[in-house]
């Protein structure tokens, strides 16, 4: 049996401390320290953060994280007071489409926080927590980079994606639909919830946020599902 089929046979915390042992010492080693919560645990109970990156573009080899925003889910309420958003800085000029897109201008990512920075703030803020986001592909793949990058290996990730929940809840409709009803904006609209700005880090981890717990509602009205029951690494 390789490492890899024997770490996910062992299950998630196995592969958290087989990773901590490689750590470096700072942010990465912190958050790996931190057990992850049991898969077993409801949802209505288990702490999350959603997390939203804006990037100039979809390949973390070529593109830069322009933001991060995150939000705490702590026993099925949003907190707001732990709000974050974060401008990232980085080297290089903004094409126009970018500033268009996400209103950062090369003046606010010039004052940014060092990448560095960010993730570290990030993974700290992450301990302990299951991921959320939407599309989970984006933060994943940039997160991962940005940690191979920074600390020379980049741990596993306990995620939920809402794009994973709704596609589930959809396609067990006998109607067919269009892939783009699986986008934010258009899921929030279908579920009656207010329409925020889009392309903002920090509003679209809220509106993660408000949609997840929307979508958990619709997945058994008898009692809240477990965390394994939408959980991706």
């Amino acid at each position: 049996m390789t490492l890899a089929l024997l770490d996910r046979w062992l299950g998630l915390d196995a592969r958290r401390k087989r990773m901590l042992a490689k750590a470096p010492a700072g942010a990465l080693r912190e958050y790996l320290a931190t057990p992850f919560p049991d898969p077993a645990t409801p949802l209505d109970r288990t702490p999350i953060l959603a997390v939203d990156f804006e990037t100039t573009g979809l390949n973390p080899a070529t593109a830069h994280i322009l933001s991060i925003g995150h939000v705490c889910i702590d026993n099925n309420e949003i907190v707001l007071s732990t709000a974050h958003h974060t401008i990232v800085h980085s080297h290089g000029e903004l094409d126009e489409e970018n500033v268009v897109i996400h209103q950062i201008t090369d003046s606010h990512k010039a004052s940014g926080e060092p990448l560095q920075q960010a993730i570290d703030d990030l993974l700290l803020a992450m301990a302990g927590r299951v991921m959320l986001v939407h599309f989970g592909r984006i933060e994943k793949d940039f997160l991962t980079a940005a940690c191979q990058r920074l600390y020379g290996m980049a741990p596993i990730f306990p995620m939920i994606d809402t794009l994973f929940m709704a596609t589930r809840r959809m396609d067990m409709r006998t109607a067919g639909y269009d892939p783009s009803e699986l986008r934010l904006f258009r899921l929030r609209e279908h579920h009656s919830l207010p329409r925020y700005g889009a392309h903002n880090a920090l509003s679209d981890a809220i509106a993660t946020a408000e949609l997840f717990m929307v979508e958990t509602s619709l997945m058994d009205r008898k009692k809240t599902p477990p965390l394994k029951r939408v959980l991706r690494y």
